[in-house]
């Protein structure tokens, strides 16, 4: 056994150690439910007639067949979720040849944070996980359904359907997206044009034209962002189909998956495969593992601690920390490369990023999936053959080591991400696409409490000397944590003059931070980070990992600042239960408590 083997073997047991009282509770509940559920034969005639009362005159034979209820996070907004529109119908012309009843048991709200960025709805966009997690319970909670089919892509909506969909998780179940859309502009040059905006170099118009460019079709966007990195998860988890992640939409091969979802479920119902079960450890271990090995998203972290959460695994960011530096970094995909999702798939995808983890041991074959017992079927890629889907040895149809390389020779000995601590926060900053991922910035603080004032300081000149900008109010129990993004460009402006700038916040810049040193998720047990003010010296130590300060006495003795957001307008004011129940970012920033 060779030694990151062993020693994630060792990560592996600490888990089910620490997690055995938990996921014993769990697994007594869902066993419970798994022996009367569905309820339709104990029913009361008139509950299971509302049951059928949609299906216009349902044949006797129908009636007795498995019910699969359809949770969808449909809606023709937003392009990751438009494609959803059809695959019901879809589905129940499949559900006819197999003997199945299929009807949609309810909708999820989705919500796009591409949309949202810098706008005060974001504030709500954590907060929509834990409500889609509510959404999908209430979805099945009629007990008539014998499996369930969850169809989310995007970044919240896939977390909170698994949280709802393991809270029923007696019933087997299966996850089918949406895929991403086809290519349009690059996108660094996207990014170039955003940063020339910023800087006063194009107007509005063209950068409108090109924002049009990238974002143009059905499908999730095609940079390596948080709903990306949920769809290489799900297949590495082996909670949708094998090759499912990056199938563009749109595509006959896609129409094959979708149908060939129900055939594979409708075999879990005959092994009376749940979905509590089938996950177990080693694949939550997988999903840590292929988060770090491709560069993915950091709010993966806070979505993996919740959702294995939900079916009694305890995970802890000193897991996810101890991972990061044995798992090696073996893909490059746009922030941390070239390359978009498309071109990802073309080089061999997920399937190829898998095969590369097996051959050193590096990931647990050890695991039940959708489509049975390990992971061989995920290292497969998709084919069409007389009409008939196929998985095949994967040959890639544009193989590039410059996009997925080999363990043996990474783009980094260790993950894109690093976890800091220190006497003033502890964070994590995704280092995957920084050019010096050992930088030390030794440099004055200037604090903030909002987005907006950060960007009234750039548009007036106020950065002209090395600054590690401190943003506050950001956390979940303060804001909602939203996602950061309109910072970025402003911030990579400051960079390209040779400015040595930092950011260091509470709250979240997900899959496409990186561009610049980002201490992100902030957590400060000891509130010296909300003593930090204007000047204070700093020192951000990535080599060390470290946030430090000279002047720590001085900090330390202060009172933290009063942070005061305002939640009123759009129906935020709603959501202030959540604000006084959610955790932080270090428990998975969610509402749940199952003890």
């Amino acid at each position: 056994m060779n030694k990151i083997r062993s020693k994630l073997n060792r990560i592996r047991d600490r888990i089910s150690h620490r997690s055995t009282k938990s996921r014993s509770s769990y697994l007594k509940l869902i066993g419970h439910w798994k022996n009367i559920s569905p309820n339709t034969q104990s029913m009361g005639c008139s509950n299971v007639a509302h049951a059928y009362a949609s299906c216009n005159k349902l044949s006797p034979a129908a009636s007795n067949y498995p019910m699969i209820g359809i949770v969808s996070s449909y809606n023709d907004m937003l392009s990751a979720h438009a494609p959803f529109e059809n695959y019901p119908n879809l589905l129940k012309k499949q559900a006819k040849q197999l003997d199945l009843h299929v009807q949609v048991a309810g909708g999820v709200p989705a919500m796009c944070d591409g949309i949202t960025q810098g706008e005060p709805g974001m504030e709500l966009s954590l907060f929509s996980r834990d409500s889609i997690a509510l959404s999908t319970t209430i979805a099945l909670s009629h007990n008539v359904f014998d499996a369930a089919i969850c169809m989310g892509t995007c970044d919240k909506i896939v977390p909170g359907l698994m949280i709802g969909a393991l809270r029923h998780g007696h019933l087997p179940m299966i996850f089918i997206s949406g895929g991403p859309m086809s290519t349009g502009i690059s996108n660094t040059e996207k990014n170039r044009k955003r940063k020339a905006f910023t800087d006063k170099q194009i107007d509005k118009i063209e950068l409108m034209e090109v924002e049009q460019a990238a974002y143009h079709d059905q499908g999730t966007c095609t940079f390596y962002g948080t709903a990306n990195t949920n769809q290489l998860i799900a297949e590495t988890m082996g909670f949708q189909l094998p090759g499912s992640a990056f199938t563009p939409t749109n595509t006959a091969e896609r129409k094959k998956l979708t149908e060939y979802s129900l055939l594979v479920l409708s075999q879990l119902i005959e092994k009376k495969l749940c979905l509590g079960e089938m996950l177990d450890i080693n694949n939550w271990l997988n999903g840590m593992i292929v988060l770090l090995a491709s560069g993915g998203s950091t709010n993966l972290i806070i979505h993996l601690i919740a959702m294995a959460r939900a079916c009694g695994f305890i995970l802890e960011v000193r897991d996810f920390a101890e991972l990061s530096k044995i798992i090696p970094l073996i893909c490059k995909v746009y922030p941390n490369g070239k390359a978009d999702v498309n071109e990802f798939h073309l080089a061999g995808g997920v399937g190829l990023l898998i095969n590369n983890l097996l051959e050193e041991d590096l990931l647990f074959n050890d695991v039940e999936t959708v489509v049975g017992k390990g992971l061989d079927s995920y290292t497969k890629s998709i084919q069409i053959k007389n009409n008939k889907l196929i998985w095949e040895d994967i040959d890639p149809k544009n193989p590039n080591p410059n996009i997925i390389t080999g363990v043996k020779n990474p783009f980094k000995i260790n993950s894109g991400m690093k976890f800091i601590t220190g006497n003033i926060a502890k964070g994590i900053i995704k280092v995957s696409a920084l050019k010096d991922e050992n930088e030390v910035i030794n440099a004055p603080a200037k604090v903030f409490f909002d987005q907006e004032t950060v960007i009234e300081a750039f548009q007036n000149n106020d950065f002209i000397e090395d600054t590690i900008i401190v943003l506050l109010g950001q956390s979940p129990e303060h804001n909602g944590m939203p996602e950061l993004h309109k910072l970025s460009s402003p911030i990579s402006v400051l960079r390209d003059k040779g400015l040595n700038i930092a950011l260091i916040t509470d709250g979240r810049m997900s899959g496409a931070s990186g561009s610049f040193p980002a201490l992100i998720h902030a957590i400060s047990d000891n509130l010296n980070l909300y003593k930090i003010q204007d000047g204070d010296k700093l020192i951000l130590d990535l080599k060390s990992q470290i946030l430090e300060s000279d002047t720590l006495d001085v900090i330390s003795s202060r009172s933290p600042h009063k942070i005061r957001n305002s939640d009123e307008g759009l129906g935020r004011e709603l959501f202030s239960l959540f604000k006084q129940n959610i955790s932080n970012a270090e428990h998975g920033a969610t509402i749940f408590k199952y003890d």
